[in-house]
């Protein structure tokens, strides 16, 4: 087997970058993302920050997809949300046929906001709407209404392109029935793309705390297997593609921004806690907010961790994130990324995975059958050993 060869590869030289703006109105139970709540005086203090760290790059790099996350980065005012976006404009330009995300929350995404994002060639919105159910928004501490998803979306739809919605299901105390009512509602939306994630209770989250002191019991597992297999039947005889283990997109409407990680290719992070991955390289910012400002300010870099994966590590890495994609492992094209052949570095696991049915391999690629999709976070697991 060979290392991985220097190429001008997309899996070398980014052509992606995120942009993590951190503030939000308040921080979720279920939350672990890199958030800042009841800060908002100190959003003047971050753009300037981040202006910094993306000076950083000495001259403009262009990317073909551009995704703003967080936080809330709609829960900016619109000079401090226009100021974002041509500060974006200056360093990030957008190529041609590019694809430009912004998550947003349905409560913050007003009038005003969706005129100045489609100004600035957003092509795309990411709605955290997790549920339409009141009982489930508020065990979620979430701050807006069905009321405000389906006023968001119809808005948005009026100027934006694409727009998607995450949804959260096997929250506690809820039923198949209140999942079928959540995916019912979303598809009576027409919106492009539905992103379904299972609930994790992420260590010193609320709701971590609350499941730790009995205060909140977690559903079963077959009850939340039932409301995945759901989610798979329903979006896909709507006519939604299964295109990643949690995504699901109408035909045009797949997130090429997040296909460039589950490719495993290069991209950039600038912001409070973002990620960025170059030339084999994993760096990732520090997730508090005065250490961020300070060094940001003092012209240091905020990189709090940095890894350089070895040409093995980095294989099978590509291998694990590949295979969350309906299309898997392609093995010729895994060669040419990593310059390692699929077989020779795992093919006794994919024979074992294949004989179980939780793989089915053509001899071109390798994939994950729809049971496999079910216990796909222990399956990947099995190629690390």
């Amino acid at each position: 087997m060979k290392g991985t060869r220097q190429l001008d590869s997309p899996w070398l030289h980014p052509r992606a970058a995120y942009v993590h703006i951190p503030f939000c109105l308040q921080h979720c139970s279920y939350c672990d993302f890199a958030v800042v709540a009841g800060r908002d005086e100190r959003i003047d203090e971050y753009l300037d920050a981040l202006g910094c760290e993306l000076r950083g790059l000495q001259e403009p790099h262009p990317v073909a997809t551009l995704f703003v996350g967080g936080g809330t980065p709609t829960h900016l005012n619109c000079v401090q949300l226009e100021r974002l976006l041509d500060l974006l404009a200056t360093w990030l330009p957008l190529e041609p046929g590019h694809e430009y995300t912004v998550e947003a929350n349905p409560e913050t995404l007003t009038d005003d906001r969706i005129a100045l994002l489609a100004s600035h060639a957003v092509t795309r919105l990411s709605l955290g709407a997790q549920s339409f159910s009141a009982r489930v928004l508020t065990a979620l501490t979430r701050s807006h209404h069905a009321a405000d998803i389906r006023r968001s979306v119809t808005r948005a739809r009026e100027r934006i392109d694409t727009v998607s919605l995450d949804l959260i299901f096997g929250v506690p105390g809820t039923t198949l029935a209140d999942w079928r009512q959540d995916l019912d509602e979303t598809l009576s939306l027409g919106i492009g793309h539905v992103s379904t994630y299972g609930l994790t209770y992420e260590k010193g989250t609320l709701l971590w705390k609350q499941k730790r002191d009995g205060q909140v019991h977690a559903l079963d597992e077959q009850t939340e297997l039932t409301m995945y297999e759901h989610s798979m039947d329903r979006l896909q005889s709507a006519g939604f593609e299964h295109y990643e283990i949690s995504s699901f997109a109408r035909p045009g409407r797949r997130c090429r921004h997040n296909q460039v990680y589950w490719a495993n290719h290069a991209y950039l992070g600038f912001g409070l806690g973002a990620a960025r991955y170059v030339n084999g390289t994993r760096e990732v910012n520090t997730r508090d907010l005065a250490t961020y400002l300070d060094r940001c300010r003092s012209g240091r870099s905020p990189t709090m961790q940095s890894e350089t994966l070895s040409p093995l590590d980095r294989a099978r890495e590509t291998l694990t994130v590949q295979l969350r994609r309906a299309e898997g492992i392609e093995r010729m094209s895994f060669h040419a990324q990593t310059g390692f052949d699929l077989d020779e570095l795992a093919g006794a696991t994919i024979r074992r995975l294949v004989e179980l049915a939780l793989l089915a391999d053509n001899g071109i690629s390798v994939r994950l059958t729809r049971r496999g999709k079910c216990v796909a976070d222990s399956l990947t697991l099995e190629f690390l050993k």
